[in-house]
C-alpha cells in the first residue's frame, strides 16, 4: 500500500491553464497588478500598501483623506496616480471604487463576522479564496516549481519568524529532492550558506518573508542574488524592499487579526509549490518516496494508524 505522501505523488499533476474570461481575479491580485511598478519610491510604495490592505474604505477617500491616512503629502498621492499609469488622482479613484465595489458585492455581512476568533477565521477563508483566485492561472507556480526541482542544491531561507514555515517547506522537500539545505541564521552563517550552494552548482533560492519583515533577510536575498543565485520569495507583501529584490514573487495574505499572524495561505502556497515540484520530475519523486518508505518501516519512524 503507497503512504498518503506516495498517494498524493501519483495523483494528477497541476493542470497548466490560464485564467477564462468567467474566471473571477480577487480584488488583492488586481491591486497587486495595478501597482506592480518597479520605479516605485519608498512613500509611493506606502501608498499602494496602504491601499492593497484597505481597499473598500480607501477607494472612496479623498486625496486629502488618503494623504493623511497614509503619512504622505497630496502631490505624493498625485505623483503615485501617475506613476501607476493614470491621468491623476480622480481618474485611479475611479479604477479603486469599481474594484472596492465588486469587493463589497462579494464580501461577507458585517452582522455575520461573529467574535474576534471567528473574525480571525473568517480573514482566513478570505486570505485562501484570494489564493485560489491566484491559482485561475498555475503556470508561473508549475514553473518556478520546475526550477526549483532543477536547482542542486536547492537552498530555503527562512529568518526569524519565517522559519516555521522554512523548515516546513524543506522538510516536505527533502522527501522528494536530493540535495536541500535550509538557512535559518542570518549574518555571516547565511552568506557562508549561500555562497556554498552556490559554488556546489545551486541555482535557486527559496525564501519567506512574514511580518515583521527582517532587514537580514532583505541583505541574505541580495546576497543571494550577488553570487548568481536566483531568488523565488513567498511573502505577504507584492511590493517592498524584499519583492523588489526578488526574481519571483509570491503575495499570499497573513492572518491579522489575533496578537500573532497565522499563515493558512501561505502555507497552501507553500504545498502548491512541493506538487509542482513533484510533477517537474516524477521519476525522481517516486524513486525517493520509495526508497524513503522502506527506511521509514525498518526503523519503525511512525505509529501504525
Amino acid at each position: 500500500m503507497p503512504s498518503p505522501q506516495q498517494a498524493r505523488a501519483q495523483a494528477s499533476a497541476i493542470t497548466s491553464g490560464r485564467a477564462g474570461q468567467d474566471t473571477e481575479v480577487s480584488p488583492t491580485s488586481q491591486l497587486r497588478t495595478l501597482f506592480d511598478r518597479p520605479r516605485l519610491s519608498p512613500g509611493q510604495r506606502r501608498i499602494a500598501q496602504y491601499l492593497i490592505e484597505h481597499i473598500t474604505e480607501a477607494a472612496f477617500l479623498s486625496i486629502t483623506d488618503l494623504a493623511d491616512r497614509v503619512g504622505v503629502s497630496q502631490p505624493s498621492v498625485t505623483r503615485f496616480a501617475s506613476a501607476v499609469g493614470f491621468s491623476g488622482y480622480p481618474a485611479l479613484r475611479e479604477k479603486l471604487q469599481s474594484i472596492a465595489l465588486g469587493t463589497l458585492a462579494g464580501g461577507p455581512a458585517e452582522e455575520n463576522r461573529g467574535n474576534e476568533l471567528q473574525a480571525a477565521v473568517d480573514a482566513e477563508i478570505e486570505n485562501l479564496e484570494n489564493l485560489r483566485r491566484d491559482f485561475a492561472d498555475a503556470d508561473r507556480v508549475i514553473e518556478v516549481g520546475r526550477r526549483l526541482s532543477a536547482s542542486a542544491p536547492l537552498t530555503v531561507l527562512g529568518l526569524r519568524i519565517s522559519v516555521s514555515l522554512a523548515e516546513y517547506f524543506a522538510y516536505a522537500a527533502r522527501r522528494i529532492h536530493p540535495d536541500v539545505r535550509l538557512v535559518t541564521r542570518g549574518g555571516s552563517v547565511a552568506y557562508d550558506a549561500l555562497l556554498q550552494s552556490r559554488e556546489a552548482g545551486g541555482t535557486w533560492v527559496l525564501a519567506f518573508s512574514m511580518p515583521r519583515h527582517a532587514q537580514e533577510t532583505l541583505t541574505a536575498v541580495r546576497v543571494a542574488r550577488g553570487a548568481g543565485l536566483k531568488v523565488a520569495l513567498i511573502t505577504d507583501l507584492a511590493l517592498g524592499p524584499i519583492a523588489d529584490e526578488a526574481d519571483v514573487t509570491f503575495a499570499t495574505g497573513t492572518g491579522s487579526r489575533l496578537v500573532f499572524d497565522s499563515y493558512a495561505a501561505p502555507g497552501v502556497m507553500c504545498a502548491a509549490l512541493l506538487q509542482a515540484m513533484t510533477d517537474a520530475d516524477p521519476e525522481r519523486t517516486q524513486a525517493r518516496l520509495d526508497e524513503y518508505e522502506q527506511v521509514a518501516d525498518q526503523h519503525q519512524f511512525f505509529l501504525k494508524d
